[in-house]
């Protein structure tokens, strides 16, 4: 992440140099090639204008505030999604507290309070069906009239569809990393699916088998298949590492609650406490249960060969997965 960009939480206060700039407004769970396409727009106006480019987000997920019992499988939480943001250009994130009574305000008070009091707004960018305010009430037309009114500008961008002339959406690519499909998954996202998280200390079984792992526990809401991958590892201080991962209970050994595993291919060394990001760039297989240790590392064996076939060939989908994954 650019040591220039600002990523701005709760009612923290905005830099006077970042006021009067163009905002990309939205969710942008996932920040895939539709969310790109959005903030695509807002980054070349803010070049035409000369201004701050910015992002305005909210957090938690509304769904997490109306259906707080249906679990929702976050594609980027606020801090891979800031490291996306900030890769992609833009000068700061603006993380909207998002509550029932944020969403009680009307779409008028959106406009005033936010847009214009806080972010002193010169331009916003935002999807063609992004709508605000109390019972939704803010639409297309009433950001066109108020930008009108208040003095800002107003682009709206149509939706955004893959080559297969369906749209691009978050939803979609939850349901494929559900089962599995991190390849289809990084087509639609542009670059490769990647975690963030702290390696933690494990049982230390794999090193006693020969494949020492970096452990991590995800958060619950991860909904990805469990099974092993072949990923890419990227440490804090930037330096990378092929290897192969395992996401799962582990059911040969003590089917425990879900854990990322990752073997780093010819490494050595402490990684805990580390925040480190795992990019998946294959399903190798599902998880499975052996009878004993020895088919156990037998099939690791195999896995390792396999992961490493498979990343020895890899290319960029694109600059963002080139600046995240290679």
């Amino acid at each position: 992440m650019s040591e220039a960009f600002r990523h701005i939480t709760g009612s923290a206060p905005l830099d006077t140099a970042l006021r009067g700039g163009v905002v990309a407004i939205g969710n942008f769970d996932g920040v895939h090639r539709g969310h790109q396409s959005v903030l695509e727009r807002a980054l070349e106006e803010a070049e035409r204008r000369k201004s701050p480019c910015l992002v305005l987000t909210f957090e938690p997920h509304p769904r997490k505030i109306f259906r707080p019992d249906v679990p929702l499988f976050m594609l980027t939480p606020p801090a891979m999604k800031a490291n996306l943001f900030s890769e992609i250009g833009f000068d700061a994130l603006v993380e909207q507290p998002f509550s029932r009574e944020f969403a009680a305000l009307s779409a008028e008070s959106f406009v005033t309070d936010v847009l214009e009091a806080r972010l002193g707004v010169g331009h916003a960018v935002t999807g063609f069906d992004f709508h605000f305010g109390k019972d939704r009430r803010g639409g297309p037309a009433f950001l066109m009239e108020s930008g009108a009114r208040h003095g800002f500008g107003v682009t709206l961008v149509d939706a955004f569809r893959d080559e297969g002339a369906e749209v691009v959406s978050s939803s979609r690519i939850r349901g494929l990393l559900e089962a599995g499909d991190v390849v289809h998954a990084a087509a639609l996202l542009g670059y490769r699916f990647t975690l963030e998280a702290e390696v933690i200390a494990g049982q230390k079984l794999g090193r006693t088998l020969g494949f020492p792992t970096a452990n991590m526990k995800l958060p619950p809401d991860v909904a990805l298949k469990h099974g092993i991958y072949a990923v890419r590892f990227r440490r804090q201080d930037g330096t990378l590492h092929d290897g192969v991962a395992s996401y799962g209970r582990r059911p040969t050994v003590d089917d425990g609650s879900p854990l990322l595993e990752t073997y780093l291919f010819d490494f050595s060394g402490d990684l805990y406490g580390e925040k480190c990001l795992v990019s998946f760039f294959g399903f190798l297989r599902a998880e499975e249960k052996f009878d004993g240790l020895e088919p156990l590392v037998a099939q690791m064996k195999r896995d390792d060969a396999e992961a490493r076939a498979l990343l020895s060939g890899v290319r960029p989908l694109s600059d963002l997965d080139a600046r995240i994954a290679f």
